[in-house]
């Protein structure tokens, strides 16, 4: 059964399995937080998934998207297939202890530190959404959050920001080119899903089919055309795909009076943004890498001015900066209508036809 077989939109308001933690108090608009449907936990949230090599894979199409991961050399494919059903993934690699947080509905992962005051948790899915995106709870707290607004909503840690990591948004045949020795989380989760089945229906193609209500909705762009929303002190600006055709491109970008450089390619189906300006004060000026000209993808991406090339995660891998890693903009990709409904006026860079 789909999960959204279960959905009713005329459970406006948070009661029944998905009450709030004991805390009346909600920084959304409570009028605005819709049940989904299956409950708190109806969606089951991963932990510590079975990976596998990615050789071994065969339930994954090249067109199929993922979400990557690195942490020093232990690489991770989170395949959307996956993320469709359970929505979050809570993994600890390195000591870094994380959650891949996903939405189906705004088409949005994140990656979120599980570490909380000090004291580590994991995530679960509460049921509840606002603005038709996720609101994620913490097990230590029973607290909710807003996944794109990035911040707890209501509970104990009411106000207080999560600290995200960047994932790289790709496709499967992208990534594995890129990463062939990569790790990929597996089926075996166990639960029972149909994992070759999408199960939202023609939602990812029918700009029309947007079940729950948003607002403001904002007709700049259709609504299911993916973007990559950059986040800065609250304000954000979005980048198309359209602009990153032919082949790896990038453009040097000033917002809210930060240096950035983003770099994307259509066909390969990704872009990732950077802080261009380093921990002691240089501003690099930047280069599509050589390993880049040809269609086959490159983890190599970038050269600068002074003869550094970096890979798709920032990280140097040759050149006098070597080692060291440009900081990641806050970003992440998403459908257009949840940029315009989380971040009313949201810029859109170049022209809108």
């Amino acid at each position: 059964m789909s999960f959204l077989s279960s959905c009713d939109t005329s459970d406006d308001v948070v009661g029944g399995n998905n009450q709030s933690n004991g805390s009346a108090e909600w920084d959304i608009p409570q009028a605005e937080i819709f049940d989904g449907g299956p409950g708190k936990d109806g969606i089951p949230a991963l932990e510590d998934p079975n990976l596998i090599n990615a050789g071994e894979v065969s339930f994954l199409s090249d067109n199929d998207l993922v979400l990557g991961y690195k942490n020093g050399n232990e690489v991770i494919a989170y395949p959307h297939p996956i993320l469709d059903w359970h929505e979050i993934i809570n993994d600890k690699v390195n000591g870094h202890a994380f959650a891949v947080t996903y939405c189906p509905l705004t088409g949005t992962g994140i990656g979120w530190n599980r570490v909380l005051d000090g004291q580590e948790t994991t995530f679960g899915v509460s049921g509840l959404l606002y603005n038709s995106n996720l609101i994620p709870y913490d097990r230590r707290t029973d607290s909710n959050w807003s996944q794109i607004r990035l911040d707890c909503v209501n509970g104990t840690l009411r106000g207080t920001e999560i600290e995200t990591f960047n994932l790289l948004e790709t496709t499967w045949k992208t990534w594995k080119t890129m990463y062939p020795s990569s790790k990929v989380v597996s089926t075996q989760t166990g639960h029972s899903r149909n994992y070759g089945r999408y199960p939202y229906g023609d939602y990812r193609t029918n700009n029309n089919n947007i079940i729950f209500p948003f607002s403001p909705r904002d007709s700049r762009l259709d609504s299911k055309e993916r973007v990559l929303g950059v986040l800065i002190d609250g304000n954000a600006k979005v980048y198309r795909f359209s602009s990153f055709t032919g082949g790896t491109g990038l453009i040097e970008d000033d917002f809210k009076n930060e240096p950035l450089v983003i770099v994307g390619n259509e066909e390969q189906n990704f872009i990732v943004a950077f802080m261009r300006r380093l921990d002691d004060g240089t501003i690099l000026n930047f280069s599509v890498a050589p390993d880049q000209n040809s269609t086959t993808p490159s983890a190599t991406l970038l050269s600068d001015n002074e003869g550094n090339r970096w890979n798709i995660f920032g990280e140097a891998v040759s050149g006098p900066r070597s080692g060291q890693k440009l900081s990641a903009a806050t970003s992440f990709i998403g459908y257009w209508f949840s940029w315009g409904a989380f971040y009313p006026g949201v810029e859109i860079h170049g022209n809108v036809e």
